[in-house]
């Protein structure tokens, strides 16, 4: 029994699963100076939709986070709207309150011809969870 054209298709699929990840140093806490806040934009592992990195904008920070990745979006206290756009849209305003963090969980969700970003709010307790699994997104 030849093994060789499995041995090659698992090499394949296994290379391109791991290169879709973002690389990066796990989840660490942001520096959170006086009278702002901090949220975290992150993006548990999925293979559906890995090839999409939308940009995702809060305040006035642009970041395109990868599957498995976050990114910490230091903002000064008050109204922020934190949005996403391929084809469709999708935003999420916050009134931030100094040195509290947020939590938004970006999602990819099926469309026609390309994914469909979704940011979802999270409870801190969830979030907590979801997000150490998650790497930094390196600048």
């Amino acid at each position: 029994m030849n093994r060789q054209p499995a041995a090659v298709l698992l090499c394949a699929v296994s290379i391109l699963v791991v290169g879709c990840a973002v690389q990066g140093r796990p989840f660490e806490k942001a520096y959170l100076p006086s009278g702002a806040a901090v949220i975290y934009v992150y993006r548990p592992y999925s293979y559906a939709g890995s090839l999409l990195r939308p940009s995702v904008t809060c305040g006035e920070e642009t970041a395109r986070i990868g599957p498995g990745g976050y990114r910490a979006f230091v903002v000064p206290a008050g109204q922020v709207v934190c949005s996403v756009q391929t084809e469709t849209a999708d935003e999420v305003e916050i009134h931030t309150q100094p040195g509290v963090v947020y939590y938004i969980r970006e999602e990819i969700g099926w469309g026609v011809l390309t994914g469909h970003p979704h940011l979802n709010p999270m409870d801190i307790d969830r979030a907590q969870t979801e997000i150490q699994s998650c790497c930094v997104l390196e600048p």
